[in-house]
């Protein structure tokens, strides 16, 4: 259904949250009821809200419930039942995720909650919603989304329980999951349910994954599906597991993928091929929507909700990222395909963040899943979609792929025009294998000039090819001489810029050999990371997969998997090595690899023999407000 500029909206500043909101709008009931788990944030970042807006800019009455008690069915009440379907998501990560470090301990906190209060969302919230919403309501349409759904719609490895999951639909026993980026299927399913189509006899929309009783394909031509291993398969089979996956990833392009279909013993789950993504007018068309950008008032009195500092003075210019990282999850989310907003709409949006109270002058970024994509990888990309079994990138750039920065340049030269506008920044991340693809260095010395707020976040990941191979990253002299051009550049033009680089420790494939040439390169570069992104393991990535079978997807051969929450611990602690309180774990690691030669007190050795080490404070570096290991971990989700 194609997304088509906003109807007249209320005058209201927020969607309703309460029968008195409702009652305001002279409504008597709604449409949908949205139920999240984040606070209400009325910004495009948040997946649910934009989709709310979306509804409500097509006529449609909706509410909002967030982050409601999920010990009772009282919350969902709210608005009573909704005249279409309860429209459910776990909220902008996976609540797993959210509740837990790598390390599987509880968090203390939640960014997405009012006064960073933790605690405040089940775990497996899509599935504990649903489960009150049927308390509540009984035969109610239900339809999941988010991220937590759309990496959980099939079979999938948990790592929080060690086993193979069943797909979320199933357990929560919603009707349906919208998965990706939902415009399209939203939009079409309320226009079927409002012409009274039943949940149940909607079951072939693009981008959403349904359950059925049996497989009721009577056509002959069935090369447009295809029947994946059954769960109790790939549930006691790694070699399945790998086989079922591979497929999936196979599949998650919307020219190319077909049809799904997963056998259960008593139903199937079926995934019918990805949407279509947005055209550039439908962008544009979504992110004209009348966002207030910010939190609801009623949080006000917690001191509103920290997630909000990251995004408010934000735009998202791009969707879509054909990097393809081994552990993203974008892959199976957003997809591979960048589409683009226009300058035009760009340039309003920033004008409109001018305009704002509190705003002191700087853009803190304008990019997407990766910031430095604003067009396909190539032109056939644009009408057949990606390739099945060939990178963009790696293991070296395409021979077809567009490496052009001329546009993306082109716009942050008009945001630095507006009045108003002291700093455009960017925060969300380049691909610097791209920028370095690219003969023209015009982008890379404005990039220097103007858009580093003295630190340029870039995500090298690893030193090991080995590893980075297995990441689906560029060889790391990749990234050398990126460091090297990014510090030439600062010195020309008389600035003190550095590039804090993100490292991933315990990746499948990484040893503590490994492990330890990643503390020595950090050593060498006098670089102490002030948080270590443990390797996680979330659904739906190919990480992920080799995590659990030990196998590499594509080959077919073993992977090397640091399993135990021990020697995670050890490549973790290898990257924090002077701090005291990984003196214990880093010895051990390095007497483990043979490489005592690097415990004594010479200027090469990571730790001093126990005896030798100070622990005094003035010889303490600092790690910055956070403990180590705790960083949520990489799920793009950007909108």
């Amino acid at each position: 259904m194609l997304i088509s500029p906003m109807k007249p909206h209320s005058t209201q500043a927020f969607l309703p949250i309460s029968v008195a909101d409702m009652k305001a709008r002279g409504w008597e009931d709604c449409d949908f009821v949205c139920v999240t788990g984040d606070a209400y944030v009325d910004h495009p970042s948040f997946g649910i809200v934009l989709i709310a807006r979306l509804l409500e800019s097509q006529g449609f009455r909706v509410g909002i419930i967030s982050q409601p008690e999920w010990e009772s069915a009282a919350s969902y009440r709210v608005f009573g039942k909704p005249r279409l379907a309860f429209l459910v998501t776990a909220g902008s990560i996976d609540s797993m995720v959210n509740n837990y470090t790598a390390a599987k301990k509880r968090r203390n906190d939640d960014v997405y909650s009012p006064g960073r209060a933790g605690g405040k969302r089940p775990d497996r919230a899509a599935i504990t919603y649903s489960i009150r919403i049927r308390e509540a309501f009984g035969r109610v349409p239900i339809i999941l989304g988010g991220l937590e759904a759309s990496l959980r719609r099939l079979a999938h490895y948990d790592y929080w329980q060690d086993k193979v999951r069943k797909s979320v639909l199933i357990d929560s026993g919603a009707d349906m999951i919208v998965y990706g980026m939902g415009e399209h299927q939203i939009l079409e399913v309320a226009k079927r349910l409002m012409d009274g189509q039943r949940i149940d006899q909607i079951d072939d929309i693009r981008g959403t994954v349904v359950r059925k009783k049996t497989h009721d394909n009577n056509s002959d031509d069935k090369s447009d599906e295809i029947i994946l291993p059954s769960y109790e398969e790939i549930s006691t089979n790694t070699d399945t597991f790998v086989k079922s996956f591979k497929i999936q990833n196979e599949n998650t392009d919307p020219f190319s993928g077909k049809r799904l279909i997963e056998p259960y013993h008593d139903c199937i789950i079926v995934q019918n091929p990805p949407s279509l993504p947005l055209s550039r007018m439908e962008l544009d068309n979504v992110y004209s929507l009348p966002f207030t950008r910010t939190w609801h008032s009623s949080y006000d009195r917690d001191k509103g909700v920290p997630s909000v500092e990251e995004v408010q003075f934000s735009i998202t210019s791009s969707r879509g990222c054909f990097g393809n990282c081994s552990f993203c999850s974008l892959t199976f989310h957003q997809g591979r395909i960048v589409t683009s907003r226009s300058h035009e709409s760009i340039l309003t949006e920033a004008e409109k963040i001018a305009d704002l109270p509190n705003f002191k002058g700087n853009i803190h970024d304008v990019g997407g899943p990766t910031a430095n994509f604003r067009l396909a990888a190539c032109a056939k990309q644009e009408t057949k979609g990606a390739c099945i079994n060939k990178e963009c990138l790696t293991p070296e750039p395409c021979k077809n792929l567009r490496i052009d920065h001329s546009d993306y340049l082109s716009l942050l030269r008009k945001l630095r025009r507006i009045q108003g506008i002291k700093k455009v920044f960017i925060r969300s991340g380049i691909r610097f294998d791209y920028l370095m693809a690219d003969t023209d260095d015009t982008f890379f010395r404005e990039l220097c000039e103007h858009h580093v707020s003295g630190q340029l976040k870039v995500a090298p990941e690893h030193v090991s090819n080995n590893v980075l191979k297995l990441m689906n990253k560029s060889p790391h002299a990749v990234y050398v001489a990126f460091k090297r051009k990014f510090d030439d550049y600062n010195r020309k033009i008389g600035k003190k810029q550095y590039i804090l680089p993100y490292f991933i420790s315990s990746h499948p494939g990484s040893t503590l050999r490994d492990a330890i040439a990643l503390a020595e390169y950090c050593r060498d570069n006098r670089f102490i990371p002030e948080q270590v992104q443990d390797f996680y393991p979330t659904p739906g990535t190919l990480s992920t997969c080799m995590y659990h079978t030990g196998i590499d997807p594509h080959t077919g051969k073993k992977v090397y998997v640091a399993k135990g929450m021990h020697e995670k611990a050890l490549q973790r602690a290898l990257l924090q090595y002077r701090s005291p309180h990984n003196h214990d774990l880093v010895m051990e690691a390095l007497t483990k690899a043979g490489r005592q030669d690097l415990i004594g007190f010479g200027s090469k050795c990571l730790v001093k023999p126990r005896g030798g080490i100070s622990t005094s404070a003035s010889s303490r570096p600092t790690y910055g407000n956070k403990r180590p290991g705790t960083k949520r971990p990489f799920q793009k989700k950007r909108r």
